[in-house]
């Protein structure tokens, strides 16, 4: 497993500890020199969202991953995470449909959640 999915992997975890909605994976790699993930959450309001950026963050930091950058927090209708090799972009539900990066990285490979959260060493059949 590379260093970039055991970083999505420990914030999908965080994200989903946390009831975030509508988790999407964007393989990047291919395409940007940005990352090689953008992870894709939304939260029903500001305190959600907060707590989803929160525990991402404590998820990925027990296992030595600090943030290079974070913006938006105070506002948290957008919060991005950057990490490098993974950028979490965490909105509330309304500035979500609004910026649709989903359309705008539409040449990203959707990636299921699935595949990052199987257990280490599974083998899919």
């Amino acid at each position: 497993m590379t260093e970039a999915k055991k970083m999505a992997r420990l914030a999908i975890e965080g994200l989903e500890d946390k009831k975030a909605n509508d988790i999407r994976i964007l393989d990047i790699e291919e395409i940007s020199t940005i990352a090689d993930y953008f992870i894709i959450a939304s939260g029903t309001n500001r305190n959600q969202v907060q707590a989803m950026a929160d525990n991402a963050e404590e998820f990925l930091g027990k296992s030595g991953y600090s943030p290079k950058h974070i913006e938006g927090y105070q506002n948290a209708n957008w919060i991005l995470m950057d990490y490098g090799d993974i950028v979490l972009h965490l909105f509330d539900e309304e500035n979500r449909l609004f910026y649709d990066l989903e359309r705008i990285w539409r040449d990203g490979t959707v990636i299921e959640k699935e595949a990052f959260l199987e257990p280490v060493g599974h083998k899919a059949e």
